[in-house]
């Protein structure tokens, strides 16, 4: 059922038709929760610190993720020293978690594992984005500036700068849910001073103006070597073609990261998992030679246990590399500029 609707969102067809009703409702009940915060019937936090929100206006992904490790290692570069807060989807635990890289994902949620073993940044997952952003601080006095991951339609938390993360599929029908992929209008009044505009495809797939980025594969390397920190190489990669391979993908859209492997020359079986999958069972036969996975699925694995449970099979990860195009990254610079200064004068 959720393919069958996640696939009806891209047309007006009759599934999405028979839920436009309910999407009206929806609409109405988005509309008064702006409006309560605009009156102050609810109340909006302003940090210690600045805040870049990153997120996406439709549901089922849109790159987020790779997009905010991507902005981590830029804000880093520029000499930022930022920190994470998510809510961590997915996750079993409940309050607040500092992710550690030993964190099991059950507890973190995958995404900010990732997030935390990519950056290696300071990063707390709590469904109150507020207090999981005053306990970062609290623990971590030096953090200059903290990036919200997936925090668009979080309205509690007030933000500086928005990042809108769009994929190929743009606004898809142009619907709210449950009708369409829309969590809100597509034109709806930014919470932030300054709002970009991120499209995760080779040009816009909307109306609105932004910039692009590129996306490819950096290589490939084996489960254990990836989480021992070595890098991924183009020579892994290559060396797969031709041979007996699985690719696994446990992501929003799976079919972009078959696509980017059919791009490498590799012919593989796929299996496309849920989105998020919590990967209790290895998916792929015991005879399963060579399986290729996502970062987000390799969180969720070890190589003991694949040693344990399919001693046949070598896993490999397949990273992303994710480039915003650089007027996005000067853009991005500018915006955060004013906010440097008194970051550090309250730092």
């Amino acid at each position: 059922m959720e393919a069958k609707i996640t696939a009806a969102w891209l047309h007006r067809g009759a599934l999405a038709s028979a839920l436009w009703p309910v999407s009206l409702l929806y609409r109405g009940l988005v509309a008064l929760r702006r409006l309560a915060y605009r009156l102050r019937l609810l109340r909006s936090a302003r940090l210690a610190r600045p805040v870049l929100v990153v997120g996406n206006r439709v549901a089922g992904g849109a790159g987020k993720t790779p997009t905010v490790i991507a902005l981590l290692a830029h804000l880093q570069a520029q000499g930022w020293r930022p920190g994470v807060v998510s809510r961590g989807y997915g996750r079993s635990a409940h309050g607040l978690v500092a992710v550690t890289t030993a964190t099991p994902p059950q507890a973190a949620g995958d995404e900010p594992l990732l997030i935390r073993l990519r950056s290696g940044v300071p990063v707390v997952v709590g469904a109150d984005r507020v207090a999981a952003a005053r306990a970062l601080l609290a623990a971590y006095p030096e953090v200059d500036l903290l990036v919200c991951d997936d925090g668009l339609q979080h309205l509690r938390l007030q933000r500086d700068v928005e990042v809108v993360v769009f994929d190929a599929r743009g606004a898809g029908n142009g619907w709210l849910l449950p009708a369409g992929p829309l969590r809100e209008p597509l034109t709806a009044q930014s919470a932030a001073a300054t709002s970009l505009l991120l499209y995760n495809a080779p040009e816009p797939s909307t109306s609105l103006p932004g910039f692009v980025a590129q996306r490819s594969l950096t290589g490939a390397v084996m489960l254990d070597d990836w989480w021992r920190g070595r890098p991924a190489t183009a020579a892994c990669l290559s060396a797969l073609r031709g041979r007996s391979l699985w690719a696994c993908a446990g992501v929003a859209q799976p079919q972009a990261f078959f696509a980017l492997l059919r791009a490498q020359g590799l012919a593989f079986e796929a299996l496309a998992l849920p989105d998020h999958s919590a990967l209790d069972m290895l998916p792929w036969p015991a005879d399963a030679f060579d399986v290729i996975v996502t970062e987000k699925d390799a969180v969720k694995l070890t190589a003991e246990r694949v040693a344990r449970e399919r001693p046949a099979t070598k896993v490999w990860v397949a990273p992303l590399d994710f480039s915003p195009e650089p007027a996005f990254l000067a853009a991005l610079d500018a915006a955060l500029a004013p906010h440097r200064r008194v970051a550090r004068a309250e730092g």
